[in-house]
């Protein structure tokens, strides 16, 4: 150390010691470097090499005394970041530098701060490191806006790119164009095909398909990207150079142009989605030209046709079958021949319906087969049909067997219009080959029963995986076993032997008594997941198999004669019954000892199944296991919080709330209290995948969120001292009243002499490019500072109304008036507005007054609406003693938390992107303070705001 640096108490001190232990007790990390230049010559320092770390820089870099890496090797990110820049420049200069950087990779991610100076040949360099230390609520908040800045990054990138992939797979040929020159920057698979040789990507459109210019899809493109409007195109004729060969080949297109913006609203490029129709729409122009063809060929026929049909029902009255036409829907009878109206009792008559003749056949399906011939034009054949009809005076149903067609009836444009039924009666010859049938049959089924039904009996069993044996009583004598329960005793002979013979394990077990008891009660046994042992062979080890079996008794000439077993293997599902019961015990285990509060609700009541300790710690003296959570709270009914209950169990998709303030009934005051709560509410699924309860993790944030307020609070109140605030209104009373009454006189006079000129000056002046803008920028320049005293004279009125005339309002009343109000900019913006005010206590306010506050807050909630969404306005209220509080919820903008304390004073507006004067806010806090209530906000930049506003009511009435 030099000794000019040494200070003159301690240069009695040596100099060498007194530097070592300064860097030993050092709290902060100290480096020394020295230089490394470019090997090439260019006396260019391209890295830095570690001469000695004191200890506390040890600790903080984890690294030892005398690194053996390079600065740029353990920073391989210091050059993007600046870093390395800040040590070559404090070299270089000579001068003592400082640095502070927030740095975020190679492993780091915290605040640092650097100082550095040159001794001799080398560069020392003192930092910290926030992580080292407590950080402050300031840096917190900026870490915390940085991951979520970060997620918020990661989430647009992967909607990104799942649009992309979508509209890359789209089947239509769909592109992107973006900027003035309107240049490509996407083109699907399907645009790009259509001119396969020719280059797209990033060139402008006008560059890269010339052929365009002049033709309507510019025109329209151009016009979308000035206006933002949407354009829909259907067949426009088009001429494109596909191959860009110069030869053009006329095509048409359905095309959708939509304007593309970017974060501040402004266009920026075009979505284009265009359909070749080509092909379609010369397909109908040709068919639009056979169908004329073909109509004059029809009128030319038709004439021939009705001779044709007039000989043709000549022959049909005298076939022998029955025939009749059907015509329209209700098949009504339009001809029929003689035979069919003998055969119809001469019920039959031409404009009755096939239902108003035959009655009887509508319940046997007969109706139902004409409806569908004549709906689908498809005939119907139908052979044998077996139909009862009535008979005769009596009316009693008689058995008939048809052979029919429904044949469809077509005009010439190919429509049904009727139905041709040609019938046969079958019944006679159905009958006889009955008989003949019924007598084979009898005989056939005499002479190969037993050998069929033993053949079956046995065939059944050889293939079952079941196990199958039957034994013979009293011995229990193996007269037959299956392949599948040979199986189980491979190698081993069991036809013929007794079971203690052939398997006496199973006697060992206890088996044999159980057929002992089957044989002599003649009663079945059911065995459910019991456990066998088989014993150890030379091939495998012992092992237990689990069956589910029947042991059931067998009759042989009336007297029992022996068992039947059948078992099946169910091992794998009880072993999978055990372990799933031995998962979910871990699982609750493991739900039991969470440090967070956990909850399980299942069913569409929401029925608490599982409450861990630190769930039930949050509401001592409340029984929730087993009960609904509409039960168990019902001070939640109306908050919102059992809908998202529902929707999430309804949906299954999660939900996260934070910051959520919810009043629940103190159970040792009886009081309530309002408590504040972050959750995430997750659907638990079922075997299927389908949602059968919902998963709650909860955490209580109220003395969080009470200690934000109390700072905030306190951080306003420093903000103003009382001087400062009367001074401050004693000058906002003198401006309101020299704005409302001294600026207005000059205003009108300005207002009038514009309107003089306009009128003296020639109308060619006045209307021409130069003036015209001119007088009219002046003009609403004029109306805007007309607009600004209108409002600082309401401000002048509400300084001085102190008790306004108060009556009895209906809040719903006025929340529904301020919607129609509203309607034009709620359509114009898209959102979705829920009111849920109804049924609420008269509010003790002027009338005049309370409309204002609801106008103000529900405008700027569409006003100051985010365009990454669609705005979403939520207004309830709810009552608290004395109070109605009315909650006004957005996903909007939000607003930082440095601009809380000054948003209800004048003038202040912290969006430019929306007209306004910045007073509303201030009126409405005025508003609602002189009322005798009051107003709070909380806000979330990027999230949106919900204001809770404490109106008075008119009469004393009980909390809910």
């Amino acid at each position: 150390m030099p000794a000019s640096l040494v200070p003159l108490p301690l240069r009695s001190l040596p100099a060498a010691d007194l530097l070592g232990d300064l860097l030993a007790v050092s709290m902060t990390g100290i480096i020394y470097y020295t230089p490394i230049y470019d090997p090439a010559g260019s006396g260019q320092i391209v890295d830095f090499t570690f001469v000695y770390l004191n200890p506390t820089a040890q600790r903080m870099m984890r690294m030892p005394e005398v690194p053996t890496l390079t600065h740029n090797e353990q920073w391989p990110h210091s050059i993007a970041h600046g870093t390395f820049d800040f040590h070559v420049d404090a070299y270089l200069s000579g001068e003592p530098r400082e640095y502070n950087i927030n740095y975020q990779a190679d492993g780091y991610d915290n605040y640092y701060r650097l100082a550095a100076r040159r001794t001799g040949d080398g560069l020392w360099v003192s930092f910290t490191d926030t992580a080292d230390q407590p950080r402050s609520p300031v840096e917190m908040a900026l870490r915390e806006s940085q991951a979520r800045e970060k997620a918020a990054r990661a989430e647009a990138e992967a909607q990104r790119q799942r649009l992309h992939q979508i509209l890359m797979e789209l089947p239509a040929s769909v592109a992107t164009l973006h900027g003035p020159d309107r240049m490509f920057t996407l083109v699907s698979p399907g645009y790009q095909q259509l001119f396969a040789s020719r280059v797209l990507q990033d060139r402008p459109l006008r560059e890269a398909l010339p052929e365009l210019v002049g033709q309507p899809h510019l025109a329209a493109l151009d016009q979308v990207y000035q206006s933002g409007a949407p354009y829909y195109g259907t067949e426009i004729e088009t001429w494109v150079d596909f191959a860009g060969t110069g030869q053009r080949q006329r095509r048409y297109f359905n095309v959708f142009f939509q304007a593309l913006r970017d974060a501040t609203g402004t266009v920026d490029g075009v979505l284009s989605f265009a359909y070749d129709v080509t092909e379609q729409l010369e397909a109908r122009h040709q068919l639009q030209q056979l169908n004329q063809e073909l109509e004059s060929r029809v009128q030319e026929r038709t004439q021939q046709l009705r001779g044709e049909q007039q000989r043709l029902q000549l022959i049909l009255r005298q076939v022998p079958a029955f025939i009749a036409t059907l015509e329209g829907p209700e098949h009504r009878h339009t001809f029929f021949n003689t035979s069919y109206g003998r055969w119809s009792d001469e019920r039959a008559q031409l404009g009755r319906t096939m239902a108003e003749v035959y009655p009887e056949t509508v319940d046997q399906g007969f109706i139902g087969l004409l409806d569908e011939v004549y709906r689908t034009g498809r005939p119907f054949v139908g052979d044998e049909v077996p139909v009862q009809l009535a008979a005769g005076a009596s009316g009693q149903l008689q058995q008939y067997y048809l052979d029919f067609i429904y044949q469809p009836l077509l005009d010439e444009r190919g429509q049904t219009t009727g139905i041709l039924a040609f019938i046969v009666d079958a019944t006679e010859k159905v009958r006889a080959r009955q008989q003949t049938e019924a007598l084979q049959t009898e005989l056939l089924l005499v002479a190969q029963r037993q050998v069929r039904e033993r053949e079956a009996f046995y065939q059944v069993f050889e293939q079952t995986p079941a196990l199958i044996a039957l034994l013979r009583a009293p011995e229990h004598r193996i007269e037959y076993a299956n392949p599948a329960y040979q199986q189980v005793f491979a190698g081993r002979p069991l036809q013929g032997l007794t079971l203690a013979e052939a398997l006496p394990e199973l006697v060992d077990q206890g088996f044999t008594d159980l057929m002992d008891r089957v044989y002599q009660t003649g009663e079945t046994y059911f065995g459910t997941d019991t456990p066998f042992t088989q014993p150890a062979t030379e091939t495998q080890p012992a092992r237990t198999i689990y069956y589910n079996f029947t042991y059931q008794a067998y009759q042989d000439n009336g007297q029992i004669a022996g068992i039947t077993v059948f078992a099946y293997d169910v091992t794998e599902q009880v072993l999978a019954h055990r372990e799933r019961d031995s998962q979910q015990q871990r699982l609750e285990q493991l739900f039991m000892q969470a440090p967070a509060a956990i909850s399980i609700l299942v069913g569409p009541d929401m029925v608490y199944e599982l409450v861990n300790p630190g769930y039930q710690a949050m509401f001592p003296g409340r029984e929730l296991r087993g009960r609904a959570i509409a039960d168990v709270f019902p001070e939640l009914a109306g908050t919102g919080v059992l809908e998202t209950f529902e929707q999430v169990y309804r949906t299954g998709v999660t939900n996260e709330e934070k910051g959520i303030r919810i009043y629940f009934t103190n159970p040792d005051t009886g009081q309530l209290e309002d408590r504040y709560f972050n959750y995430i509410q997750q659907a638990r699924r079922d075997a299927h995948g389908q949602p059968d309860g919902v998963l709650v993790f909860a955490f209580e944030v109220t003395e969080q969120v009470r200690a934000r307020q109390q700072a905030q609070a306190l951080a306003a109140e420093l903000t103003l001292t009382n001087d400062q605030l009367t001074r401050t209104n004693a000058d906002l009373d003198n401006f309101i009243y020299t704005a409302s009454h001294d600026l207005k006189a000059p205003i009108s006079n300005i207002e009038g002499l514009l309107y003089l000129l306009q009128e003296e000056l020639p109308a060619a002046v006045t209307q021409g490019p130069d003036v015209a803008p001119t007088l009219t920028r002046m003009l609403g320049a004029v109306e805007r500072f007309k607009r600004t005293i209108e409002h600082l004279t309401e401000v002048s009125k509400l300084q001085k109304e102190h008790e306004p005339a108060a009556t009895a309002v209906d809040l719903a009343e006025v929340v529904e008036d301020v919607r129609q109000d509203l309607l034009p900019l709620v359509q114009e913006t898209g959102a979705r507005l829920h009111l849920n005010v109804a049924a609420r206590p008269p509010i003790r306010f002027s009338e005049k007054n309370l409309r204002s506050v609801v106008y103000n807050l529900l405008s700027n909630a569409l006003k100051y609406h985010s365009p990454a969404r669609r705005p979403h306005i939520d207004v309830r209220a709810h009552v608290r003693p004395g109070y109605t509080v009315l909650e006004v919820h957005d996903n909007g903008l939000g607003i930082e938390a440095a601009y809380l304390p000054r948003l209800f004073t004048m003038f202040q507006r912290f969006h430019d992107h929306v007209e306004g004067s910045g007073i509303g806010l201030y009126m409405v806090k005025r508003m609602v303070d002189n009322a005798g209530g009051r107003i709070e906000v909380f806000s979330q930049p990027g999230a949106g705001t919900t204001f809770f506003v404490h109106l008075p009511q008119a009469a004393e009435v009980p909390a809910s």
